[in-house]
């Protein structure tokens, strides 16, 4: 298709994974795709594989004046058409036990994954409005249930639940959609980033740490990386968020992946069953 025949959307953190392949595809179904980026470089290599209607912008969504300057910039561009949508993905992974796990990670993971979800989404909203589009956060299945060394990242994802359902109802005299995708497993580079991430913090962490959590760590490392082999392509999100963006009538909330359904169920379960079962699971996990 030729020309912004679908309207213009926004993704945010579309360096790598999902956010690439999301940015991608829309881009094919021909819409003006605005990728949000975090250096000149990765907008660069996301430049060389769209079809011409991709434009990156300088997007780190903890960043005021970016956030400010990608607004002015989309404005400009769209003139008074606004946007036909905007994909929330941006976000960071911090995994590790609670009670050594430094505060200033616990700020980052929160800041990253929920505050600037939300700055984002405050600075688009009038534009959406003009354009009656829609807004899609991606979530995780962690956002319906939390593992154990999980609880940032899942709190994160929780808290996009609560932002999702509340926007959706403060929206609605407008028309405006607001969706939330719940992927599993997907392979992106944020599980090589995950392991590494652990990796250090058992071998970073006091004695005492690695002594009380370091076999419960290992152990869910080891669910981590069976988690990952089993992961489908994040193409197979990216055709969900078409759905959400394109569905007459979409889904408020969509599931991703082969294991997503397996934890979701769990999360039907009495708690303390629930756990017997995970760390029972957890605990048969002696090699990959």
């Amino acid at each position: 298709m030729g020309g912004d025949v679908r309207g213009a959307i926004v993704v945010t953190g579309a360096s790598t994974g999902i956010g690439e392949a999301c940015a991608l595809h829309l881009e094919g179904l021909g819409y003006r795709v605005f990728a949000g980026v975090r250096s000149a470089a990765a907008g660069e290599a996301l430049v060389r594989k769209s079809g011409g209607r991709l434009t990156p912008i300088q997007l780190d969504v903890t960043s005021a004046s970016d956030i400010a300057a990608a607004t002015d910039l989309v404005a400009r561009e769209c003139g008074g058409v606004g946007l036909a949508g905007l994909l929330n993905n941006a976000g960071i992974t911090v995994n590790g036990p609670l009670e050594f796990l430094p505060l200033d990670d616990w700020r980052r993971q929160l800041e990253i994954n929920v505050i600037g979800q939300v700055a984002v989404t405050q600075a688009f909203l009038p534009l959406l409005r003009a354009g009656k589009g829609r807004i899609v956060n991606i979530g995780s299945v962690s956002g319906r249930l939390a593992m154990l060394f999980g609880g940032p990242y899942s709190a994160s994802k929780f808290a996009m639940e609560a932002i999702t359902d509340s926007l959706r109802m403060e929206l609605k005299p407008w028309g405006i959609e607001v969706i939330i995708v719940e992927p599993g497993a997907i392979a992106t580079p944020i599980w090589d980033k995950a392991f590494a991430a652990a990796g250090d913090l058992i071998g970073d962490a006091p004695a005492t740490a690695a002594e009380m959590y370091g076999p419960a760590m290992e152990s869910m490392l080891r669910a981590a990386k069976k988690s990952a082999h089993e992961a489908v392509p994040a193409q197979d999100v990216a055709r969900v968020v078409e759905h959400a963006f394109t569905a007459s009538k979409p889904r408020t909330r969509y599931h991703v992946g082969r294991d997503a359904w397996k934890q979701i169920i769990l999360t039907y379960l009495p708690a303390r069953l629930r756990d017997r079962l995970i760390l029972a699971y957890l605990k048969g996990l002696k090699t990959l």
